[in-house]
């Protein structure tokens, strides 16, 4: 009797550390919330939330994509670099047009043509990731190491190193509007608040409900048992990367569209921050597991706080430590959590 209670009261006690460390995230972000709002009078007010989730909104899209990458077994370091070099594709097409020599004009295009462009941009740029991946075998870390050095070498070319600014277009040529993107509002709602709820929905959906979501996964959790049950893992990988580039060129919409200005430095590091929120939300590092949902929750974690830190006048290179041990302490509970449910399938194994 004595050791059934024991055996009853160790697995309680294992279930409630695997219950927290499911959803430490969201404590993260209760106890970031709170804190913050003790410190500074105006963290909770609407117009503070709203301007936080139009930064959250940059980080999250990038995020999502890294998810994707991550879950699938890789990894993405390039996601900075494609976001500066599609703000620059941006600001050349509305401040330059594309001139065609041969024929003596330049093509100016329409606002949200110019807004398709980019995001294909995006979308070829990862292609390009996952072929070097999928095609000739080279890690994901390097291939996309690479990428990024690429990317922003052609982001610093592409007008000598110097920004675009003012980008409002012209009515004659048609390339008004492009600001809407990052600083208009629907219904009191900024656009890019509604574009990431538009996005998450759209990534959760193909996540959890598409024969491709659930090949990711299984790519992830097991590459060899996935090809052999008949799952394409080159083309589900090649995809990811896809996805991956076409989210980093929307988050460099909104970037450039808020700056109404193409910074060809714009997304240094961003990539640091799309991963935190990543492996945050719950995403494993080995791959196999991760949530769209978890991702979205990791962003808002990432955001909060940096932005929390600045309201209540902390320094950058605190806010640098600061990111860097939530990153390790992120990554280490993770770590913490697999070893659980290892040890927890172990001694369930064992019972029966």
């Amino acid at each position: 009797m004595e050791h059934t209670k024991k055996r009853v009261l160790g697995k309680t006690r294992q279930s409630l550390k695997l219950l927290v460390l499911r959803f430490r995230t969201v404590i993260a972000l209760l106890v970031i919330i709170v804190i913050f709002t003790l410190l500074s009078d105006t963290f909770l007010t609407v117009q503070n939330i709203l301007l936080m989730t139009r930064h959250v909104a940059i980080n999250a899209f990038l995020a999502i994509g890294m998810t994707f990458v991550i879950v699938s077994g890789g990894i993405d370091l390039s996601v900075g670099s494609i976001l500066g070099l599609c703000g620059m594709i941006v600001g050349a097409l509305i401040d330059v047009g594309m001139p065609l020599p041969i024929f003596g004009v330049v093509i100016y295009f329409h606002t949200w043509f110019i807004v398709v462009i980019a995001i294909a941009a995006g979308a070829v740029i990862g292609a390009v990731n996952g072929v070097i991946v999928t095609r000739l075998n080279v890690a994901p870390f390097i291939a996309t190491l690479g990428m990024l050095y690429v990317a922003r070498g052609f982001a610093l070319l592409s007008n000598n190193g110097s920004t675009f600014p003012f980008l409002n277009g012209r009515p004659s040529l048609g390339n008004t509007g492009f600001p809407f993107l990052g600083e208009g509002n629907i219904l009191g709602v900024p656009v890019s608040i509604w574009l990431l709820v538009a996005v998450a929905l759209l990534a959760a959906f193909v996540a959890n409900r598409t024969p491709f979501g659930r090949h990711v996964y299984a790519v992830g959790g097991n590459e060899r048992a996935a090809d052999l049950s008949g799952v394409r893992v080159r083309r589900i990988r090649f995809r990811v990367y896809m996805i991956s580039g076409a989210l980093a060129a929307l988050s460099g919409l909104i970037v450039t569209s808020q700056l109404i200005a193409a910074n060809p430095a714009s997304g240094e590091t961003y990539e640091l921050n799309a991963i935190a929120a990543a492996v945050l939300g719950g995403t494993s590092l080995m791959g196999g597991r991760g949530t769209i949902g978890g991702t979205i929750i990791g962003s808002f974690v990432i955001g909060i706080l940096a932005d929390g830190l600045v309201m209540v006048g902390v320094s950058d290179f605190w806010q640098m430590v600061i990111k860097g041990v939530v990153i390790i302490v992120a990554v280490a509970i993770d770590q913490l959590q697999e070893n659980i449910s290892r040890v927890a399938a172990i001694q369930e194994e064992k019972r029966g």
